[in-house]
């Protein structure tokens, strides 16, 4: 089909995993009401960021994948007719640890997962302290209604993850995200920083000719007031869709998937690769 309904859901999180669960199954049925035929939750929807801070009691969030939380997101993908991507904090085995998004068709069906790649490690994102990087690869699920890419938050920042993913087939390109600002910054390095944050995502969409979907997460957790301005663009980066920095926001965009084949027509940046001097790009830096 060439006309898909996204549905995004930005929302803030308590400590409580059974209330953000229960809360994201209400928004995915609010999406799904409005026509929504895919539904991306925020990264690590469950829980608060608890990576602001390296405590070992936080490994008590995590879970198996599939697992607690797939097994109750299944029946409404069922129900609803609906692919869910739900980003979950993955219990693999003792001592192993994975920031993963879990895919979900619309007849309920588990597709699969995919293990985020990029782990960051700065002030508030102590992420490496909780998570191996993954050993999934670059994956794309089709489901019912596209075949969609999925990479995770940091990943956004990295144009080798993007084309790969596209290269493999994805027609639309999902980034569940958890990003904010410290509070202490001033408004100037916050826009600065939401800029960058949107424009790098956007540029995936122009390099590759498909739609970006970004979720991201709102409200003030510690030190941390996360930015919200979940967006989806089209395949030549023109904004369909941008939510507020503050309200929580569960919207339904429709993209069209015939325009990848226009853009790449248009602007033929997949033929004029050349693939035969990419090689140095596999070198940590070239000195």
């Amino acid at each position: 089909m060439s006309i898909v309904k996204i549905g995004t859901v930005q929302t803030t999180c308590t400590a409580s995993k059974a209330e953000n669960l229960a809360k994201a199954i209400e928004q995915i049925r609010v999406a799904a009401a409005k026509g929504a035929q895919i539904v991306c939750l925020q990264e690590l929807f469950t829980s608060l960021y608890f990576c602001d801070v390296e405590d070992h009691d936080n490994f008590l969030l995590a879970e198996a994948i599939p697992g607690p939380s797939t097994d109750a997101l299944s029946p409404v993908a069922k129900k609803l007719g609906v692919v869910i991507i739900a980003s979950l904090f993955e219990k693999r085995a003792q001592g192993l640890y994975h920031n993963t998004t879990a895919v979900i068709d619309a007849d309920g069906a588990y597709l699969g997962k995919y293990r985020k790649m990029h782990i960051p490690d700065d002030p508030g994102f102590y992420e490496k302290f909780y998570f191996t990087p993954g050993d999934t690869g670059y994956r794309i699920f089709e489901t019912k209604y596209a075949k969609i890419g999925v990479l995770i938050c940091w990943d956004q920042w990295y144009p080798e993850a993007a084309r790969i993913t596209a290269l493999m087939g994805a027609e639309i390109l999902f980034y569940p995200t958890a990003i904010g600002w410290a509070t202490t910054q001033n408004e100037e390095t916050n826009v600065e920083q939401y800029n960058a944050w949107q424009t790098i995502q956007r540029s995936h969409a122009v390099a590759n000719g498909v739609p970006v979907v970004s979720v991201n997460r709102v409200g003030f957790e510690a030190d941390m007031q996360f930015w919200g301005g979940s967006f989806i663009c089209n395949p030549f980066g023109t904004l369909l869709y941008k939510a507020s920095h503050e309200a929580e926001e569960t919207v339904v965009t429709e993209v069209n998937l015939e325009k990848s084949d226009y853009y790449r027509t248009h602007w033929p940046f997949l033929r004029d690769r050349r693939i035969d001097s990419y090689e140095p790009i596999l070198k940590r830096f070239i000195d």
